[in-house]
């Protein structure tokens, strides 16, 4: 499996933190050929189903997403999402924690992941892919 680890300080508090790392429309924004939507629940509950749909001409895969974990940030508590890819072309696990550091807060996305027909041997350019991808979106996301 492919890993990576970004972590971003962010002078937002970590309840805006969580607004905007749990807009999930809001992450295609910055994945090529990519809308992402809740496609069961709200997008704010363990067992909601979040749908990335990535298309390019006739090539297209999706990438669903589980939420199995979801603790909001409070006084006293990190904030955390975890999310189970249940797709056939990805697998893996996406996890993004929140914690509060002064004002501001520290953000940590990590992410293990595979891609069906791509050899182990090229898991170092799938996590660096990952890390240039992923990281323009928390970017993004954070308005950094």
């Amino acid at each position: 499996m492919a890993r990576f680890v970004l972590i971003r300080r962010t002078p937002l508090p970590p309840a805006e933190c969580w607004e905007r790392l749990t807009a999930w429309p809001r992450h295609g924004e910055r994945v090529p050929f990519t809308r992402v939507s809740v496609v069961r629940g709200t997008g704010r509950a363990a067992g909601d189903l979040v749908l990335a749909r990535t298309a390019l001409g006739p090539l297209r895969f999706d990438d669903p997403m589980e939420l199995t974990g979801l603790v909001a940030p409070g006084p006293g508590r990190d904030g955390r999402c975890l999310l189970v890819k249940r797709g056939r072309p990805v697998r893996g696990w996406a996890e993004l924690r929140i914690r509060a550091v002064g004002d501001g807060s520290a953000v940590v996305w990590t992410e293990e992941l595979t891609v069906a027909g791509v050899p182990r041997l090229l898991d170092p350019v799938l996590a660096r892919t990952g890390r240039l991808v992923f990281g323009r979106v928390l970017d993004h996301l954070l308005g950094a």
